[in-house]
């Protein structure tokens, strides 16, 4: 059988068919396309959409019927055994390693992300129960994190991955306590300075495994996923030795249905370097004999929003940043966010808020949604 034969036998699994009429249909411009994305998986297909070398008209569709049919699992490339080879022996998270991310990703422009993300600059997915705007979700999201941590003014909080600083300036500004962040990224953290003001936030540019001191709260919000699973007990034992007794932490993170040790190639190259998810018995197991398990709260259909949002807001601004980034990393990146929208719409990708207690909250702790 033809490796032409086999992918489309393969994409009619998935109800997608080769060259057809329907918008999630993939239509192929280069021939070649087949055996590249037979030899080299996800990597493969992701390169040749950069290259062109196919289309498909509702590309988050396309991912939704793809991934929902485990087509992913179905086509295992080289590549795929050399990354987890490569996490097996490396610790690809280590200090020295963890920096790229911040280099290649997140230092990339914070006019770019002002563009994408809108107001709130929040990097993680927004809290959609009642919100019907982008910046609602957003600072849902983020009082509901807040509200989940029992914020009380005067009061002291961790916040390892500070993003572009919005969550302390919000739980400064709104819930009147004093917020200590750390972060590796030198634009966010330039950014976050510039838009604190006098608020009681001290940002520092150093990573997580740095931070020192005692807190009444510790929240980390979207670092998760670059933690790494050889390093997730190193992140817990540090948020139980910041936290003070009786104290709470949340962590917001993507997570997976089945534990691994590496993530996907093509996301691992271009979008997230050394970064992947961890699974409900990575991170219970290292919270294990640390902490008190008080809430688990899946939200992760709202993250198929927010990424389609955020979608809409790179559409609608392209043209600012055309010039400066040019055609292959638009297509790169309105592939990395459709792709991701249609993971989670096809359940395959989770967005996790667990809340834990350092001894157990007395008398117990009230679930919020």
């Amino acid at each position: 059988m033809s490796s032409k034969e086999q992918i489309t036998r393969l994409a009619s699994l998935a109800g997608i068919t080769i060259n057809g009429n329907k918008p999630y249909d993939i239509q192929v411009h280069n021939e070649k396309f087949y055996q590249r994305v037979l030899s080299q998986g996800s990597l493969g297909l992701g390169e040749s959409y950069m290259d062109a070398w196919w289309d498909a008209e509702q590309l988050d569709e396309t991912f939704h019927k793809f991934l929902g049919a485990n087509l992913d699992k179905k086509i295992i490339s080289s590549r795929i055994i050399f990354e987890i080879l490569k996490a097996k022996f490396l610790n690809m998270q280590s200090l020295t390693r963890s920096k790229k991310v911040a280099e290649e990703h997140y230092d990339l422009g914070n006019d770019f992300y002002e563009h994408m993300l809108g107001k709130r600059m929040q990097y993680t997915c927004g809290y959609w129960k009642k919100a019907k705007t982008l910046e609602k979700a957003q600072e849902d999201k983020l009082d509901l994190i807040c509200k989940k941590l029992q914020l009380k003014k005067g009061e002291t909080v961790l916040e390892l991955g500070s993003g572009w600083g919005q969550f302390a300036k919000f739980a400064a500004e709104r819930y009147g306590v004093e917020v200590t962040s750390y972060n590796i990224s030198k634009e966010q953290v330039k950014y976050s300075k510039e838009k604190a003001g006098n608020l009681p936030i001290i940002f520092l540019e150093q990573d997580y495994r740095t931070a020192t001191g005692t807190f009444d709260k510790v929240v980390s919000i979207g670092m998760c996923e670059h933690v790494g699973y050889k390093n997730y007990k190193t992140f817990f034992e540090i948020m139980h030795r910041c936290l003070k007794p009786n104290g709470l932490c949340l962590v917001h993170t993507i997570g997976k249905d089945i534990s691994v040790r590496t993530t996907d190639p093509w996301i691992a190259k271009y979008i997230f370097p050394n970064s992947m998810l961890p699974s409900v018995k990575q991170l219970s197991t290292a919270a294990e004999g640390l902490f008190v398990l008080e809430d688990w709260h899946n939200l992760d259909t709202d993250y198929d929003k927010t990424l389609m949002e955020w979608y809409h807001n790179f559409e609608k601004n392209w043209s600012k940043f055309k010039e400066q980034y040019g055609e292959r990393f638009y297509r790169m990146w309105k592939y990395y966010l459709l792709s991701c929208a249609g993971l989670f719409r096809a359940r395959r990708g989770q967005l996790w808020q667990i809340v834990f207690s350092k001894d157990g909250l007395p008398g117990g702790y009230r679930s919020l949604r």
